[in-house]
């Protein structure tokens, strides 16, 4: 039988639709650029402030144990789509090139607000 359908031929209907907070939204995508910001409004009257697009990483470095904001020149390449980094999107485990040198990311920049790396290797 066609999928759908009962074994008598007639159709399964749904109960009942889909509530707000059941709907899914947009993927958010973070890109490189011009940091660019938007709230939006969570369960419970929360206001979120969500990441769109950044040129700017949070880069920790393990030898000197600090942290400093650096610049983002580009998006090498990402373990989970290689399609992400030929349109310099940022996620999570992605290297991507610094002023100081390749790194890699820890976060998820579409969920938290930010983009947090670790140092891989520095430019000499």
């Amino acid at each position: 039988m066609r999928i759908g359908k009962k074994t008598s031929g007639g159709i399964y209907h749904k109960s009942r639709k889909k509530k707000k907070f059941e709907i899914a939204r947009q993927p958010r995508i973070v890109k490189l650029g011009k940091e660019k910001r938007k709230k939006m409004m969570g369960r419970g009257g929360i206001e979120k402030s969500v990441l769109l697009s950044t040129d700017i990483v949070n880069l920790y470095n393990l030898k000197t144990k600090k942290s400093e904001k650096v610049k983002i020149k580009n998006v090498l390449e990402t373990p989970s789509n290689k399609f992400l980094a030929r349109q310099n999107v940022l996620v999570k485990s992605a290297i991507i090139e610094t002023e100081k040198g390749k790194a890699k990311i820890t976060n998820r920049p579409s969920q938290e607000g930010s983009v947090q790396a670790i140092l891989i290797e520095e430019h000499k």
